[in-house]
């Protein structure tokens, strides 16, 4: 993933809510709306984007769409970056 990308990932402020929700635990699509206070269809869009980036993964678990940070190095970069001691 090329750094550019990564960070612009993260310029959005949905975005970056998104991934703040996910890096404490994995959640269902359905469930992150509340969370960061938008709309199905926004949200399904940034998750979109953010699974294109490379910064989430998804997987199926019957008919709901789970997602969670990406691993290692994506995981380290964020935990980085978003943490209160940066």
């Amino acid at each position: 993933m090329e750094n550019v990308y990564f960070f612009k990932a993260l310029s959005s402020p949905t975005r970056l809510k998104i991934v703040k929700a996910l890096l404490k635990k994995e959640h269902c699509a359905c469930d992150i709306p509340p969370i960061v206070g938008k709309a199905q269809p926004t949200v399904s869009l940034e998750l979109k984007k953010l699974v294109n980036y490379g910064i989430l993964e998804r997987h199926k678990e019957g008919t709901r769409c789970i997602y969670r940070v990406a691993g290692g190095r994506v995981k380290f970069l964020l935990d980085t970056i978003l943490s209160d001691k940066a």
